[in-house]
C-alpha cells in the first residue's frame, strides 16, 4: 500500500475517502487561489504554543530611548530551551531598501539553540558577540550550526512612527489607518535549512523536536518579530512621554501582524519538493473529504458557517491593494461570498452538494475559500492532520523497471504534460535561471535574452515530454529496461527517477507548463504562502508580493489563557468590537 491509500488507512482504517481529482486540485491557477486554513503552518504553530504553554520571556532587554540595542528572549518549550536574539540599529532613510540587494536593516535576528541569556548572565558574552558581528550582515556574515533561522526586517514607514506618537500622547492608533498596512515591521527574508552555516533541516528535525515540522522555526521567528515590534513601539513611546503614555489595547495589538515581501526565490520550492507538496495538499484534501463524508450541516453549524462567510466578506473589504489584478480577484471573491450566503439560505443539504454548486457558480477564489471555511467548522476532524505534514523526500531510481511500464506511468500520471504542444515557440519561451550575483531565481525570455542553456530544470512537463519521445526509439524492444535507456540518455536520469517516485502520489505535480510565455509565477508564490498561512496579498508585480503574517494571532501574554483558535480572517477591532477578546 503506497501514497494516499496508506495515509488514509493510517488515519481512517480501511475506509477510503473520495478525494477531489488531482486534475482539478493541481491546476496552477487553482493553487494560486488558495487561502489560509486551519492546517496552515502559522495556525498549527500557534495552537501548539498555546496548548503546550511555551514559556517565552525577555531575558535580556538592552534598548535605548530610540529602541536601539540588543534583546534576547528565552523560549522554554517541552523538548528544549532556545533563544531568540534581536539586534536593533539605526537605519538612515537613504539606506532603507526592502529588496534583496539591501545590506542594512532596522532589525536583524536569529533563532539559536540553548539558553544564551544564561551564558551572558554567567559572564560569557563570546557567543553573543559572535552573533553581533555576523547576524546584522546577513548574507555577508557567517554563523554556525547552533543557529537555525536567520532573518531581518524594516520598520513600516507609514505605521511605526505614527503608532509611537499616538501611544506617547495617550491615544490609541486608528485601526482604519492600521488596516491599510497591518504591521509595524516587514521582513524581506527568513533563512534556514543550512544556509550561511546554519543547522540543516536534518539536524533541526532530529535535535530540536519543538521545530521538527516544515517551516515551523521560520514561522516562529516571524511570530516573535511581530511580538517584539509591539514591545519596541510601546518602549519608545513610554520613554518619550512617560506622563501621557498609554499602552495599546490588547484587541488592537492582536490586529497587528508582521509584513512580508516574497519574490521568485520561493517559487522553485514547490517544483523541487514534489513529495512534500503532495503531502501538504493531501492533508488538506483529506480534511475536506473527511468533512464531506462524516459531517452534516445542522443548525448550529449553519449559523457558524454563515458567520464565517460574513467575516470573510468583511475581511476582504478591509484589504487595501494597489494591484489591479488582485483587486479584480477580491471583487470576484466578494461576489462569490454573496452568492454562497444566498445559497446557504436557499438550501444546504450536504457539503458535497455545496462544493459542487461552487464549482459551477463561483470563481476559483471563491471555491478555494469555501474549502478553508469548511475546514474551520470542524477542528476535531481537521487539526490532527497537522501531524502528517512531514515525509521522506528520497526518490529511488528503479533501473530494472521496463520501459513499457515507464511509458505507461507517463501516460497515466503525466497526460497533462503530453497534452501540451511544445512545438509552439511560446510553449518554451520562458526560462528560469539563478542569478550569480544574488543566488536568487530569475525569469528570462528566450526570444530576448541569452542563458536558456543554463536554465533550472523547473519545466517538468517539458522534461517528461522529452523523455517520452526518447522512449520511442525502444518501441520494438519490449524487454528494454530503464538501465538500458539511461545508458543512452544519461541526462534523463533525474526525470525518470521523478516519474517513478511520483507514480505513488496524487498531488505532487503542478499541472502546468512553467516555460510558457504567459506563465504567472504569482500563482506559485500564492500557493506556498497559503500553506504558510498569510493573508492580504498585495502583488507589486507578477514576480513579487507583499502580505501579512500572524494578524489576529494571540500575543505572548495570552499564553496560558483560554484559547479558542479563532483568528481566521481577522477583522478591524474598532469597527468590529466583538473581535476584541
Amino acid at each position: 500500500m503506497t501514497g494516499s491509500a496508506a495515509i488514509q488507512a493510517s488515519l481512517y482504517g480501511s475506509h477510503a475517502l473520495p478525494l477531489r481529482p488531482a486534475g482539478q486540485v493541481m491546476q496552477l491557477e487553482r493553487l494560486g487561489a488558495m487561502h489560509q486554513s486551519r492546517l496552515s503552518f502559522m495556525r498549527s504553530l500557534v495552537r501548539r504554543i498555546m496548548r503546550e504553554r511555551w514559556q517565552i520571556t525577555p531575558a535580556l532587554m538592552e534598548l535605548d530611548d530610540q529602541g536601539y540595542g540588543r534583546v534576547i528572549y528565552r523560549i522554554q518549550a517541552p523538548q528544549g530551551c532556545y533563544s531568540f536574539v534581536l539586534f536593533s540599529d539605526y537605519l538612515s532613510p537613504e539606506d532603507r531598501n526592502d529588496r534583496v540587494i539591501a545590506t542594512q536593516w532596522d532589525l536583524t535576528m536569529a533563532l539559536v539553540a540553548g539558553d544564551l541569556a544564561a551564558e551572558v548572565a554567567a559572564g560569557d558574552e563570546s557567543y553573543l558577540q559572535k552573533l553581533r558581528d555576523n547576524v546584522p550582515k546577513q548574507e555577508a556574515g557567517r554563523v554556525d550550526s547552533r543557529v537555525f533561522v536567520l532573518s531581518r526586517a524594516n520598520r513600516s514607514a507609514r505605521n511605526f512612527d505614527y503608532v509611537v506618537e499616538q501611544l506617547a500622547r495617550g491615544e490609541q492608533p486608528d485601526a482604519a489607518k492600521i488596516a491599510k498596512v497591518g504591521y509595524l515591521y516587514r521582513t524581506t527574508a527568513v533563512y534556514g535549512s543550512g544556509k550561511l552555516g546554519m543547522a540543516d533541516w536534518q539536524k533541526v528535525q532530529s535535535h530540536w523536536l519543538d521545530f521538527a515540522r516544515p517551516f515551523s522555526a521560520e514561522m516562529f521567528v516571524c511570530f516573535m518579530l511581530r511580538n517584539f515590534s509591539l514591545l519596541q513601539a510601546e518602549h519608545i513611546a513610554k520613554i518619550r512621554s512617560p506622563e501621557t503614555y498609554t499602552p495599546m489595547e490588547p484587541g488592537l495589538k492582536r490586529y497587528f501582524g508582521i509584513g512580508n515581501s516574497t519574490g521568485l526565490g520561493m517559487a522553485p520550492y514547490l517544483i523541487n519538493h514534489p513529495l512534500l507538496i503532495n503531502r501538504w495538499v493531501e492533508m488538506r484534501e483529506l480534511a475536506l473529504a473527511r468533512i464531506c463524508a462524516m459531517a452534516e450541516p445542522d443548525s448550529s453549524v449553519r449559523d457558524r458557517f454563515g458567520a464565517l462567510l460574513q467575516r470573510c466578506d468583511k475581511h476582504t473589504r478591509e484589504v487595501f491593494c494597489e494591484d489591479e489584478w488582485q483587486e479584480n480577484n477580491n471583487r470576484m471573491l466578494l461576489d462569490d461570498l454573496q452568492r454562497l450566503q444566498q445559497q446557504m439560505l436557499d438550501d444546504i443539504s450536504d457539503w458535497n452538494s455545496l462544493l459542487q454548486w461552487s464549482t459551477e457558480n463561483c470563481s476559483l477564489q471563491g471555491q478555494e475559500l469555501l474549502v478553508s471555511v469548511l475546514l474551520e467548522l470542524y477542528p476535531t476532524l481537521v487539526d490532527e492532520l497537522e501531524n502528517h505534514c512531514c515525509t521522506s523526500e528520497g526518490m529511488d531510481l528503479d533501473p530494472q523497471m521496463s520501459l513499457t511500464e515507464l511509458k505507461t506511468l507517463i501516460e497515466r500520471h503525466y497526460d497533462w504534460a503530453l497534452a501540451i504542444d511544445f512545438s509552439e515557440p511560446a510553449a518554451k519561451q520562458t526560462f528560469w535561471y539563478r542569478s550569480e550575483e544574488k543566488m536568487e531565481p530569475r525569469l528570462g525570455d528566450c526570444s530576448l535574452e541569452p542563458g536558456a542553456d543554463k536554465q533550472m530544470p523547473l519545466g517538468i512537463g517539458y522534461l517528461v515530454r522529452e523523455c517520452y519521445d526518447q522512449l520511442q526509439a525502444f518501441a520494438d524492444n519490449e524487454q528494454a529496461t530503464c538501465a538500458e535507456f539511461l545508458l543512452q540518455q544519461p541526462q534523463s536520469r533525474g526525470i525518470v527517477r521523478r516519474i517513478q517516485a511520483m507514480s505513488n502520489t496524487l498531488f505532487g505535480e503542478i499541472r502546468a507548463n512553467l516555460l510558457d510565455k504567459d506563465v504567472l509565477p504569482m500563482h506559485l508564490l500564492r500557493a506556498k504562502l497559503a500553506f504558510f498561512g498569510v493573508s492580504k496579498f498585495d502583488p507589486r508585480s507578477k514576480l513579487w508580493v507583499r502580505n501579512t503574517m500572524f494578524q489576529g494571532a494571540p500575543l505572548l501574554e495570552d499564553i496560558g489563557k483560554p484559547f479558542a483558535d479563532d483568528w481566521f480572517m481577522p477583522l478591524n477591532p474598532q469597527s468590529n468590537p466583538q473581535t476584541d477578546r
